[in-house]
């Protein structure tokens, strides 16, 4: 017994080990981009024994968290995977909940943001959105729209495969008035018709609950991104989680096909 509150750490000790380690992290290079796909509030509900929507709320409050401490770390763009093209299939009642978040979110914590320096943006088909959620994300978009700190990037109504599609079919018309040849075709145009085509691509991808795929999430963008999965639930995922990812990430040697010793990405 005596042992176990011995060893047992006070919250000062974990604040100032928790501190360390950033210092740590912040003396090597933290990737400019971190997209993640925010797995297990249902899941968090259920252990729990309440509803899916109570998940989704407590998962509402880790975007908050996150955010705040990604730009504390420097990480120029968090791109979060909030409501997919394939979302809608879900329960009526839980989708109207979902598209109720983006505004209880941004309504309470929009002078936060702002006066973190942080700008809200958005990839997906906005049009299908509910109007009272279209409105939220562009009032916020508006208003933050000068800052240049953290990109807060949601990902609502997004599908992988739409936007490739409609990339396709920007570039088929390009090349069907004219515009381009066939041979003008290459990875720039491409990535140029993207969504995100003006962010870097994503560095480090986390996908959280234990699920081991991308669902669909930014496929082109992904290509050379560093994968972390881990089995915590999204609305127990925490400053410490992050950052344990970002370590990993670190200790990663990035050679993008080749055989250097690696290259490291260099924040901007």
């Amino acid at each position: 017994m005596l042992e176990k509150i011995w060893w047992k750490k006070s919250p000062d000790v974990l604040e100032k080990t928790l501190s360390f380690r950033i210092d740590e992290v912040l003396r090597k290079a933290v990737p400019s981009h971190v997209a993640i796909i925010m797995d297990g509030n249902g899941r968090w509900a259920k252990q729990r024994n309440l509803p899916r929507v109570m998940g989704h709320r407590e998962g509402m409050n880790t975007v908050r968290k996150i955010t705040r401490f990604a730009n504390r770390l420097g990480i120029r763009v968090l791109t979060l995977y909030a409501f997919s093209t394939e979302n809608w299939k879900r329960p009526r009642f839980e989708v109207d909940f979902l598209m109720k978040l983006p505004v209880e979110f941004l309504s309470t914590y929009l002078p936060e943001l702002i006066e973190e320096n942080v700008r809200v943006e958005m990839i997906g088909d906005f049009s299908a959105l509910p109007l009272h959620t279209q409105k939220a994300i562009k009032d916020a978009m508006d208003a933050t729209a000068n800052n240049d700190g953290l990109v807060l990037n949601f990902a609502m109504n997004y599908g992988s495969r739409f936007e490739l599609v409609n990339m396709v079919k920007a570039i088929g018309e390009m090349t069907r008035s004219g515009e381009i040849q066939p041979e003008d075709i290459d990875e720039s145009l491409i990535e140029s018709k993207l969504m995100t085509s003006h962010l870097p691509e994503p560095d480090l991808l986390i996908r959280t609950s234990g699920e081991v795929r991308l669902s669909n999430f930014m496929l082109w963008q992904l290509a050379y991104a560093e994968f972390n999965f881990t089995d915590v639930n999204w609305p127990d995922f925490d400053e410490e989680c992050l950052l344990s990812a970002i370590e990993d990430f670190q200790m990663r040697n990035r050679r993008f096909g080749g055989v250097s010793e690696g290259i490291r990405i260099i924040n901007k």
